[in-house]
């Protein structure tokens, strides 16, 4: 039997997902008491950032957001149930729809605010300013790396469920 030869590099996407994975563990505990999933936290993330005060259309909050638009359908529905988030047709185009977050949503994300904040010092305490900055933009930098292919996978992805995303809301 032929073995395969040993890989040249070591997996590096099963590497970003243990990375991910050992900062979730912290994080999902206190998202969990305050009822958010992982995927709910970064929809909210997303429209509590200032730039965004005036909501974002479903597909680019599902490219920010990094979701499936499958998935952001559903999540927004409870979101809207939980009174988290709001939607409403778009000015310009009826067959379009803009998220923002409600007050609620904003409270919740300012109250969970401080907890992240500290998490993210503690990586810092852990790691230095200078590395974790220097993390930042080494993540930054291969994520450009892919450029247009990447961000056209992730538009490919979210189109192709554009119509399910804004008939439902």
């Amino acid at each position: 039997m032929t073995r395969t030869p040993a890989f040249k590099h070591r997996n590096l996407p099963l590497l970003l997902l243990k990375a991910r994975e050992a900062l979730m563990h912290g994080r999902r505990p206190m998202l969990r008491a305050h009822g958010l999933s992982d995927q709910q936290w970064r929809v909210l993330r997303v429209l509590a950032d200032p730039a965004h005060a005036e909501g974002l259309d479903t597909g680019r909050l599902a490219r920010e957001a990094h979701l499936l638009g499958p998935s952001l359908t559903g999540m927004l529905a409870r979101m809207e149930a939980a009174e988290l988030v709001r939607r409403e047709r778009h000015a310009g185009d009826a067959r379009r729809s803009v998220v923002h977050a409600t007050p609620g949503g904003l409270a919740l994300a300012a109250s969970l605010q401080h907890a992240i904040e500290a998490q993210y010092d503690v990586l810092e305490a852990h790691l230095g300013r200078s590395r974790l900055t220097q993390l930042y933009a080494l993540l930054d930098e291969l994520i450009a790396l892919q450029g247009d292919d990447a961000q056209q996978e992730t538009d490919d992805m979210t189109d192709a469920a554009s119509p399910l995303i804004e008939s439902a809301a």
